[in-house]
């Protein structure tokens, strides 16, 4: 039995979309869904009362650069208990495998394309110290489990990933939901331009949240790996680049103005994945641009079912 975490966020939701596509016997589990990872006697309760024999792990408490300023407090405390809580659980009702995702901020501010022998050469970068120390230590915890318990966990660190269910608020999004979100109303309004935080220089490398949930799924089957995993392709855009895409796949004749008195973050992310490619045969099957005319589709859609 596998039980997918935060099954019914962003991540989590499509995991347990292409498990169930592939007829694979999976128990979603959430906050929403009455299980509180935060709370540590309840889940382990609810790992002995299950017995799953895999866990892929999506839940987190995360946001974008906004929200991880106004609630660094929060970010810390949950993740971190939600970490020890699962590990206890997972080791007390003997989890063969856990499949733990990284985020790529947990790699040092100064690196531009993050390898995984320099995961620990450097300093993490202010605007997400808290939740890449939260994601890093992660990753202590799944290493101090396996040298007393052998408790068995791939860590898999991924690039920004984005799609259908992401979030598209302004606070809680990551800079490509913020600026679908920004385009798509000014393109609907008529507005006459959309502001786009920072200087545009900054590159992320982007990762369709299918092509990020297959990564995790063939990690249940993957050799056993204490050392972090890397799951990319190197290669990144700019935010001006990105806004100027889903300019043109949303139609919007505006301006596109840069504030830079916001921040931009870490220079730049991009993802060697040539250690997560060999381990688990994968690698993405969508175009950045396809991606993004999906993402786009789809939060148009949803804006029509709402309304």
């Amino acid at each position: 039995m596998i039980l997918v975490t935060g099954a019914t966020g962003f991540v989590g939701s499509r995991v347990c979309r292409q498990l169930a596509a592939r007829g694979l016997a999976h128990t979603p589990t959430s906050r929403s869904l009455g299980l509180d990872l935060r709370d540590a006697a309840a889940t382990t309760a609810f790992f002995r009362a299950l017995k799953p024999t895999q866990v892929i792990h999506c839940a987190a408490h995360v946001g974008g650069i906004q929200w991880g300023a106004k609630r660094p407090v929060e970010i810390f405390q949950h993740n971190l208990q939600m970490t020890l809580s699962l590990c206890e659980a997972a080791q007390a009702s003997g989890v063969q495998r856990i499949v733990n995702p990284i985020s790529n901020c947990a790699y040092p501010a100064q690196a531009t394309l993050f390898q995984e022998d320099a995961f620990w050469d450097g300093p993490l970068h202010e605007s997400v110290l808290v939740y890449g120390f939260v994601r890093k230590a992660s990753w202590v915890a799944s290493w101090a489990w396996r040298q007393q318990h052998g408790l068995d966990t791939l860590n898999l660190i991924l690039s920004n990933m984005y799609g259908p269910g992401d979030h598209f608020e302004e606070e809680r999004s990551h800079a490509l939901g913020a600026l679908v979100m920004k385009v798509v109303r000014a393109h609907q309004q008529g507005l006459p331009e959309v502001v786009v935080w920072g200087s545009g220089t900054p590159v992320r490398e982007w990762l369709h949240v299918d092509d990020g949930a297959e990564a995790l799924i063939r990690g249940l089957d993957a050799p056993a790996t204490a050392e972090p995993v890397n799951v990319g392709v190197a290669h990144g855009v700019s935010i001006l680049a990105m806004a100027e895409l889903i300019r043109d796949v949303v139609g919007y004749r505006g301006r596109l103005v840069l504030d830079p008195s916001k921040p931009d973050g870490a220079p730049h992310k991009t993802v060697d994945g040539t250690r997560g490619a060999a381990l688990l045969g994968w690698r993405p099957t969508r175009s950045f641009e396809a991606g993004v005319r999906e993402t786009v589709a789809w939060y148009l859609q949803s804006l029509a079912q709402a309304s």
